[in-house]
Order: structure tokens, then sequence, then C-alpha cells
């Protein structure tokens, strides 16, 4: 095939359609007429041979030619954005850049606050979009749609890049009106009636009951070990949720330490190490290859790298 015919404009178009999987959006996205895309889509698809969108009741999805080519076209397009990036470091206090960061509520609420304090200072008009690990997958990541993942994981691509932040242990909540706030030990703690928060992994996890130990997470895994197990009577994703329900009386929350702090000054509740013991975890940032060598991912990696670095 001869290269000068092909308009490589054609690539970032087909980029932008199979990620939004809408004309109209990817259009606009573009900044370029709905009949301009339509015609870049209708060249698309003479050019592979292959329809790549097919609009179905389900809405426009790619045939198998075109989630072959996704992870090609990405790799494509970011070694052409290395190619032309300015050799000069990234102007962070002019930039109006738009960072995407997923991370769960525990990182929001823990580390976000600060990051967001750096950020004021140093880039005002820098831009941050918050996911959550349910909205994007490994591989969405891996093609460089997510600037970078924030959170605690089990498993991860070995593709990606990655960086710990900080090491946390789990502390107790509960009630001061909670029986077991004047008798807390693992006896009591076993007889309590616990909220269970989600480990938050990447892509949304369904249907968990409290018989399944190993999808659970740390916390009912250490007590597996012991040959224990709590009695779950309410399932939450969201660390801030089980910190409000631990104030109703009988129920106990066994969450990371640092989005307990969080609650130090709530006179409601009462903050104490688990009775057994529960290994710490790793708080980690990760990244595409792609983005490796790109001056505003360097810089945005190496500034929350200090602000966790700060985050007591």
């Amino acid at each position: 095939m001869n290269l000068d015919k092909i308009d490589l404009n054609l690539l970032v178009y087909l980029d932008v359609l199979l990620r939004e999987r809408n004309v109209t959006r990817s259009a606009s996205l573009l900044g370029i007429t709905q009949p301009a895309m339509s015609n870049g889509l209708r060249r698309l698809r003479e050019t592979f041979g292959d329809p790549l969108l097919v609009r179905t009741s389900e809405g426009m999805v790619p045939t198998e030619r075109a989630q072959a080519l996704q992870p090609m076209l990405r790799q494509i397009l970011a070694s052409v954005e290395q190619v032309i990036e300015p050799t000069t470091d990234f102007d962070a206090s002019s930039s109006d850049r738009v960072f995407r960061i997923m991370t769960s509520d525990y990182g929001e609420a823990t580390l976000m606050p600060r990051l967001l304090k750096r950020l004021r200072k140093e880039a005002p008009d820098i831009v941050l979009d918050i996911l959550t690990p349910s909205d994007m997958s490994f591989q969405e990541v891996e093609q460089g749609l997510v600037d970078l993942v924030i959170n605690r994981f089990d498993t991860m691509p070995q593709s990606f890049h990655q960086r710990t932040l900080w090491r946390d242990s789990f502390s107790c909540l509960f009630s001061v009106d909670n029986s077991i706030s004047h008798d807390f030990r693992l006896e009591t703690y076993l007889n309590a009636k616990h909220v269970w928060v989600s480990k938050t992994g990447m892509g949304a996890g369904m249907g968990i009951t409290p018989k399944d130990t190993k999808r659970l997470g740390w916390v009912d895994e250490a007590l597996e070990r012991i040959g224990q197990k709590r009695h779950i009577t309410v399932f939450t994703r969201h660390y801030q949720s089980a910190a409000m329900l631990a104030e109703q009386k009988g129920l106990v929350a066994t969450i990371p330490s640092k989005a307990a702090a969080a609650q130090s000054m709530n006179p409601r509740l009462v903050i104490k190490k688990p009775p057994f013991e529960v290994p710490d975890f790793e708080f980690k940032m990760a990244w595409s290859p792609l983005l490796q060598h790109n001056h505003a991912h360097q810089w945005i990696r190496r500034v929350i790298t200090e602000v966790a670095q700060n985050t007591g």
C-alpha cells in the first residue's frame, strides 16, 4: 500500500470513533461537523476493507478487525505524539491540560485534596478528571485513554509502569455507643455486625456474598488465616459511606487507616487497631508505557509522588 495516498488524519478519527462509538460525539471532540466525521468513517471503511463500526440495538459496536486495530492504533499515535512533542520542559504554570486519573474514594479522600492544593499554587489552570475504578478496564488504561490509575491492586499488567506512593494499615471504626467500645477484642469483634468495603481493583465487580472469602479482600483473608470469619451485614463500595454507617450502634467498619484518620475529629466514632493481624497494603500509581516519556505526564507523576511523600 502506498502511504502517500493515505490521509493519516483518518487514524486520529478512527481512534476517537473506537473510543466513543458515536459519530456525533466523535465529531464534537475533534471539532469537525458530523457530515465530515461520517465521510471520514466511509473513507476508513474503504481503506481497511471492513465496516469497523456496526450499528446495533446497543449502539455502534466495533468489528473484530477494529478491536484488533485499536491497541496498535494507540501505539502508533503515541509514537507520533512523542516525535512531534516539543523538547522543552512542560510549562505547568501556563498549561490548561486535562489529566484523567482513576482512583477510588480512598484516593480521593486522602491524596486528591492535597494534590489540588499543590496544583492551585503551581498550575492553576490544570484540570483533573477523576474516574472511578469501575469506569474503565486495564486494557483501556494500557492504550493511554487514562493518564494514571492510583489505587491498591491485587494484580497489574506487566507492561504498566508503577510506583508505590505509600503503605497503609487498617483501622476499625465504630460508634461510641457500641458496647464493644469498652471491651474491644477479637471475640467481641467477631460477635459484632460488620460493614464491608470493596478492595476496589479495576473493573466493576458483581454479586459479592459473605461466603466468597477470596473476593472479600485483605481483612477477611486475614481472618480466614486464623480460622475466623466476621458477620457482614452491609456491603458498600465507598469508604466514606462505611464511616457514616459505622456511626450506627452495633456496626463495625474496618478500613484503611488513612481513610479512618479523616474521622479522627468525629466525636461519634471510636478508632481502634484491629484485634488481629492484617498485613499492610501498598497504594500505587500506575500508567501506560505509551505515556512514559510524555513531558506533561512526567511532571504530574513527580508532583503526585512529592505530595504523597508529604501525606501523613
